[in-house]
């Protein structure tokens, strides 16, 4: 088996795993961001807060021991605009309220048999395409060429640590630093310490970025031409797999593509072995068109921001990358403006 084989089939595998946890826990940022603004209740936003220090760690460990290499993954690779960034996470942010969940989430939802999300991850996907390559990408390149910003070395936080530690030091370290902080403010809610079900989900979906990474920068790693790595990202690979829908002849299929068939997969098994399987469809026009704007709005501001809240929030957020630090508060943002102040939302 060829490595890229290997890394499509362990994409597929991961995504069938994140598709039956997601499905059976409930893991989703923008029932963590109502929780925070809404309901009071944080457990949600502690099992982000876990993933999120269970992915950094996993993720610069495997790169401390040599498994993988971040300088071939696009959150530092590619530049970083101090206004595109920021400005693309708080349009998605305001797009996942909207539409009353994430593209992951939304994919997961679909396999359960709520055909609300398929429209969301229809507009969602065009969208993305729409603004990375298609009829709005001549508007964001110039202003990303703009406004990128200018680094002496790569842009992430390992790599100017390195000035005073080894470079397994300057990797491993902060992100013990990090991981520690963000697990103590996980843990800090007592709801989300007798909430298994939340815990095993963190935990779980952290490790599946890293597993991400492994796949894409240690299983399909090729020597003669090295690929660009990833891991767990539901923006471009939405747009790719409608794409290859309809011109798979003399395709080939991708990493994101293998994980986005598994996602749906894991999370249609699963609804159907818990019988939890139920058609849903919408209930007014209004509501379609809400949800078909949020789709909108996602697939544009996640082209924008390179990622959604788990291409940011997580695996970018893993490689400590400045650009994902900025993706992330602007996803944070944006969902705020969604729940509170003027222009918060009209409940669904």
């Amino acid at each position: 088996m060829s490595p890229l084989t290997l890394s499509l089939w362990a994409g597929f595998v991961i995504g069938i795993a994140f598709g039956v946890t997601v499905q059976r826990t409930g893991f989703c940022l923008n029932t963590a961001f109502r929780g925070l603004w809404v309901t009071g209740d944080l457990r949600k936003l502690s099992a982000f807060l876990l993933a999120m220090a269970v992915a950094v760690l996993g993720t610069q460990v495997s790169e401390a021991l040599g498994l993988i290499d971040l300088r071939f993954s696009i959150y530092v690779s590619a530049p970083v605009s101090w206004l595109v960034i920021p400005l693309g996470g708080a349009i998605f942010g305001y797009g996942m309220i909207a539409s009353n969940g994430c593209g992951a989430r939304s994919l997961v939802l679909l396999g359960q048999g709520n055909l609300r999300s398929f429209v969301v991850l229809l507009c969602l996907g065009i969208a993305a395409y729409a603004t990375l390559s298609g009829v709005i990408a001549p508007l964001r390149a110039p202003i990303v060429r703009q406004t990128a910003l200018a680094f002496n070395k790569l842009p992430a936080l390992p790599r100017y640590l390195d000035i005073w530690l080894s470079p397994n030091a300057a990797r491993v370290l902060p992100a013990i630093l990090i991981a520690v902080m963000l697990l103590a403010l996980a843990f800090r809610n007592g709801a989300f310490r007798n909430s298994p079900r939340d815990i095993l989900g963190g935990l779980v979906v952290g490790l599946l970025i890293a597993a991400g990474w492994l796949a894409t920068g240690y299983l399909g790693a090729d020597e003669f031409e090295p690929p660009l790595i990833a891991s767990l990202t539901f923006i471009a690979p939405v747009g790719e797999t409608i794409q290859y829908a309809m011109l798979a002849t003399g395709a080939r299929i991708s990493f994101g593509v293998a994980v986005i068939c598994g996602v749906f997969v894991g999370a249609l098994a699963s609804a159907l072995a818990t019988r939890t399987y139920e058609l849903q469809g919408f209930s007014r026009p209004t509501q379609m068109l809400r949800y078909m704007a949020g789709g909108a709005l996602m697939g544009i501001g996640g082209a924008m921001a390179l990622g959604c809240s788990i291409g940011q929030g997580l695996t970018g957020f893993s490689t400590l990358a400045f650009g994902s630090l900025l993706a992330a508060a602007g996803i944070a943002l944006g969902a705020t403006l969604a729940l509170r102040g003027p222009l918060r939302l009209p409940a669904l």
